[in-house]
């Protein structure tokens, strides 16, 4: 199977690439950083790359949460544009299924339950509330603590930052696509991915990435909040398989027409905290340093329940958390 990997540089690109090439697929690169002509939003660019191509995963995007809205139409031409561009251009070239790189940050915030008034999606966290360090979410109806959960695909989209909210246009777009050509989409919502090859030293990178590039320069990993925010934490080389099986059509022979959401995270719950200490012990630097600092586009809690890749798949993640060993601070 001969594949167009958008993003094919990037962090999980790369990985993707990899794995295409060990099982005897040839993938094919789209990605400015090996061409600066590579723009997602040139079709022509786009169509020549598709030639002969049986299969595409959609990977390039901007990301991270940004610092302000100074950065909002760069977000919207690279992911929305871009999407839309990659969408147009696989239809003419016939193209029946594509991977798209979805993300977590589709939900806000994750699954709750309040003990009297049982499952509630709670509203956005407030200025007020966060500068007095009260960061876990209250029941909006009796005010008492939620109970964070597992979150499932079929959960309301609630996207509370820009990304997010090009993500979530992502998706419709796809839907729209399929809609028109009759095709599938498998909509792989990554949870926080970790592993060899994260970025470093830029503020769009995940929260692994940050603490990675401290670390690096021999300073402690700074926990917002309190650290006790919930995640997935997943390894690049299990995203990576994901994606490759999501190329294959999954566990049967194809995967249904239309977008197929999928959550892409670890069957283990950790907290940033815990992580940030743990990077610490395994790469052998100062203990992190809890800042209580926030930024306002951030949830809480967001810990996915992945038993939908696996029935669809047959994709489960696999490697524990102490796969940071693999990581190595540079010299």
């Amino acid at each position: 199977m001969k594949v167009l990997v958008t993003g094919g540089a990037g962090f999980i690109g790369r990985s993707v690439v990899e794995q295409l090439r060990r099982q005897g697929h040839e993938p094919v690169v789209f990605d400015r950083a090996t061409d600066p002509r590579d723009d997602i939003t040139d079709r022509c660019r786009l169509a020549a790359a598709l030639e002969g191509c049986d299969g595409l995963a959609h990977l390039a995007a901007k990301v991270g949460l940004g610092l302000d809205l100074d950065d909002i139409d760069d977000y919207v031409r690279q992911n929305d544009l871009g999407t839309a561009v990659v969408l147009r251009a696989a239809a003419a070239a016939g193209l029946g299924r594509i991977v798209y790189a979805s993300s977590m940050v589709v939900y806000g915030e994750g699954a709750y339950a309040c003990p009297q008034h049982g499952p509630t999606h709670p509203p956005a966290r407030q200025v007020l509330d966060l500068d007095a360090g009260r960061f876990d979410p209250l029941c909006p109806q009796c005010g008492s603590d939620l109970v964070p959960g597992l979150v499932p695909e079929d959960a309301a989209l609630d996207p509370r930052n820009v990304y997010a909210a090009t993500k979530v246009h992502g998706e419709h777009l796809a839907a729209s696509w399929c809609r028109e050509t009759g095709g599938s989409v498998a909509a792989l919502r990554f949870h926080n991915v970790y592993g060899p090859g994260m970025p470093r030293d830029t503020p769009y990178a995940g929260v692994a990435s940050l603490f990675a590039s401290a670390l690096a320069r021999g300073e402690a990993p700074r926990v917002f909040e309190d650290g006790g925010q919930r995640r997935n934490f997943v390894h690049v080389h299990d995203v990576a398989g994901a994606v490759v099986a999501a190329l294959d059509g999954g566990s049967d022979a194809e995967l249904a027409p239309g977008v197929t959401p999928l959550n892409i995270g670890s069957p283990d719950v950790t907290t940033i905290g815990q992580m940030a200490a743990e990077m610490s012990r395994v790469l052998g630097g100062p203990e992190p340093v809890v800042t209580g600092a926030y930024r306002l586009g951030d949830v809480r809690h967001i810990t996915a329940d992945c038993s939908a890749a696996e029935r669809v798949l047959g994709w489960r993640a696999v490697r524990p958390l102490s796969a940071l060993a693999e990581l190595r601070v540079p010299d």
